[in-house]
């Protein structure tokens, strides 16, 4: 009996070692190196990088441009899921109860699902030269040739530092709103019917079905949505360095974090600046999960 347990243990562990090694390798140890590097001067060129411990952080918080990027993410991450989700949840209540007889979706229900989520096939380079297209200053812009037939001025969509920022959040919530549209939808399918039914015979109109029905029965799909639109807001970069004039501008008025790390390491070779910047983000990232997780905690409603 005992040998057969000691077979039966080692036959799990011999499965489980193999990706306990991969992850060891390829995800904490690049974590383990990327702190490491933070606190040396390396520029990718020697073998053997001269440690400076925090000085790469001193600089970091000194910079002015560092504390633009964060800004910029600081903004995004409050708006970014906020308009996400409110977008959403209207489209997919809209598409699963908003039809005429309040518990069932409106006709062609299903294209529109797949009309909201192709934006989300669209590779993100890809959505960065459209919008780039979109956005140009000239005649030829899909927004300013019109107003510019109808004599008003353009807008510096791109060109503009008042504007340049609401332009890449507008590109964002764009992209992102169709995956969340079918999430949210995914979840009101497995809402039972009877409780809208029961709701509309007790006299509820469409908006008490909604805050007493669909958000309360969907929060934990809403608390999820929260932080991976958090954490996209955190990591946003190809947008913002593909869409956005100088990568980043102009006048560094869109620049992220993600932005300034790749400057500095692939365009300055200040790797080890670039890795002070990255556990920056790190901390940001999985203190933002941790937070949004916590505070959005709460009792599961059963149905």
């Amino acid at each position: 009996m005992i040998f057969n347990r000691y077979r039966r243990g080692l036959f799990i562990t011999s499965f489980l070692a193999a990706p306990v090694i991969l992850y060891l390798v390829y995800v904490i140890s690049p974590y383990i190196q990327a702190f490491y590097i933070a606190m040396t001067d390396w520029r990718g060129v020697t073998a053997t990088p001269t440690f400076i411990g925090l000085d790469n952080f001193k600089r970091l918080f000194s910079d002015g441009t560092f504390w633009k990027a964060v800004t910029h993410n600081g903004a995004l991450l409050v708006l970014l899921p906020l308009i996400t989700i409110v977008i959403a949840l209207f489209f997919a209540f809209l598409l699963n109860v908003g039809g005429a007889q309040g518990t069932s979706g409106i006709r062609g229900s299903k294209f529109y699902r797949v009309v909201f989520f192709f934006p989300q096939v669209l590779a993100v380079a890809v959505v960065a030269v459209l919008f780039q297209q979109v956005f140009r200053p000239d005649g030829s812009g899909m927004l300013n040739g019109p107003l510019m037939a109808l004599g008003v001025r353009p807008i510096g969509f791109l060109s503009d530092p008042d504007v340049a920022f609401w332009s890449v959040l507008g590109v964002m919530v764009w992209q992102a709103v169709g995956f969340y549209v079918v999430l949210f939808s995914a979840g009101l399918a497995s809402i039972p019917r009877d409780m809208f039914e029961a709701a509309q015979i007790d006299g509820a109109g469409r908006v008490s079905l909604f805050f007493r029905i669909t958000l309360p029965l969907l929060w934990d799909t809403v608390q999820v949505a929260w932080v991976y639109l958090g954490i996209l807001a955190l990591d946003v970069f190809a947008i913002v360095w593909v869409m956005t004039d100088q990568h980043g501008g102009p006048d560094w008025s869109t620049t992220v974090m993600a932005a300034e790390i790749y400057r500095n390491a692939f365009q300055y070779f200040r790797f080890g600046y670039a890795s002070a910047l990255g556990v920056i983000m790190f901390f940001f990232t999985v203190g933002f999960a941790i937070l949004s997780l916590r505070l959005s905690r709460r009792e599961r409603i059963e149905y």
